[in-house]
């Protein structure tokens, strides 16, 4: 039985308080708090095993390469990827959805060509298309999203053309917590000849992902969302992809051979394979395997189970808002069916900061602002929002404080 009281004991940062009062962490969307074994891990790895990877045959580096490696076998497990190979560690989703942007929609994309995204996107999701855009003259276009927050899936569906070169969707809405049905979306894609990318920051860490089953070309995720580090992420990328995409940066690891030919004083390269041709230099190599032990961690307690419990507290807690709040509305859908555990919120009077901060004062954590969303919240009409987001360890008892306190903030 998923047990949220007994998860919590291994969060040594839900033992502190914050102005005095219990810490109560609703922030889980921007980052998540770190298990003990996460922590004991780093700290293993760097008392114990720490070297460079693929460089040396000494025994410090071969333990660091095949924990690295072993790292990259669990992360493809836990979403379901065929072979580690199709797995490229990154720092988060960011730095992935650009090195789809710049490796494959750069040499790909041209005039007349369209890259077809939603308006629902974090700006990452966004702006690296628009920077591509302008670069090889191809066209963004934006899929509309309802005023409840839900994906316009005629209007998505309705904008793939022949010229339609990849959809790039988020799983689940950084803002709002909606689920997008990105399996569906994958398969319209492909019958115009699309590639699927899909955003899978809010998914991944919350929710059983499997990329075989929805037929993702490409699906991004940060470690730090999922129990992990900051600073490591991973891309996955059907291998034959990988095999035709140019490398992102140029170092040390991409590349099996440079060789100077003496007539033209010039190099010749030859690329390494996939994954490790897009992973240049020293990389986060205790990241990596700190990621595998999140994951781990997280399989441990099955992400079905981890759904199911951020859905009950998801409703428990709209309830209570709704039925105690008078001030307070939500923003987006109340369906809880089409929602993972994200509440967007605002009390009447009241910025969004001004609301985290009152919270703050007793100790809750929340978000506020534009959630790296802006075209979202002027679907919305809102300057910005306040932001409520649960994970694992998270209660009931601390969404009844949440509330009490938020029914004290409508006095101002």
């Amino acid at each position: 039985m998923f047990n949220p009281q007994a998860i919590r004991a291994d969060f040594p940062i839900l033992k502190r308080k914050v102005n005095g009062q219990p810490l109560i962490y609703f922030d889980n969307a921007a980052t998540t708090q770190k298990p003990q074994q996460v922590i004991d891990a780093q700290r293993d790895f760097y008392e114990n095993h720490n070297a460079n990877v693929h460089r040396a045959v000494h025994t410090l580096s071969q333990e660091a390469t095949d924990r690295y490696e072993n790292a990259r076998e669990t992360v493809a497990r836990f979403i379901g990827a065929k072979e580690s190979a199709e797995i490229v560690f990154v720092r988060g989703t960011t730095e992935a959805i650009n090195l789809v942007a710049y490796g494959w929609g750069l040499p790909n994309l041209k005039s007349g060509d369209e890259v077809l995204v939603s308006l629902m996107e974090h700006h990452s999701n966004i702006v690296p298309w628009e920077l591509i855009a302008k670069l090889t003259g191809c066209t963004v276009k934006y899929g509309k999203v309802h005023p409840d927050g839900t994906l316009d899936t005629a209007d998505f569906v309705g904008k793939l053309t022949k010229n339609t070169k990849l959809a790039s969707l988020s799983q689940v809405s950084n803002v709002s917590g909606i689920i997008n049905d990105v399996k569906h979306i994958a398969k319209i894609a492909h019958e115009h000849d699309a590639l699927m990318l899909v955003d899978g920051a809010q998914s991944v860490p919350h929710m059983p992902v499997n990329v075989t089953d929805l037929d993702a070309d490409f699906l991004t995720f940060s470690g730090h969302k999922m129990l992990g580090p900051t600073g490591i992420g991973a891309l996955y990328a059907k291998k034959q992809l990988l095999e035709k995409m140019a490398p992102f940066q140029g170092g040390g690891e991409m590349i099996r051979e440079v060789t100077l030919n003496p007539q033209t004083e010039r190099c010749g390269i030859t690329w390494n394979d996939p994954p490790w041709k897009f992973e240049a230099g020293t990389p986060n190599i205790c990241g990596g395997v700190i990621l595998a032990e999140a994951a781990k961690y997280l399989q441990k307690l099955g992400m079905a189970e981890v759904f199911q419990h951020e859905k009950e507290l998801t409703a428990y807690a709209m309830e209570q808002m709704l039925s105690c709040c008078t001030k307070l509305k939500l923003y987006g859908t109340t369906d809880v069916s089409l929602k993972c555990g994200i509440m967007p919120f605002g009390v009447e009077g009241l910025s969004s900061h001004d609301v985290a901060l009152f919270l703050d004062n007793y100790g809750i954590m929340i978000r506020s602002g534009y959630h790296c969303a802006q075209p979202l919240h002027q679907i919305f009409k809102l300057q910005s929002s306040a932001r409520a987001s649960f994970y694992i360890y998270n209660t009931k008892e601390e969404v009844d404080r949440f509330v009490e306190v938020l029914k004290e903030v409508e006095q101002f």
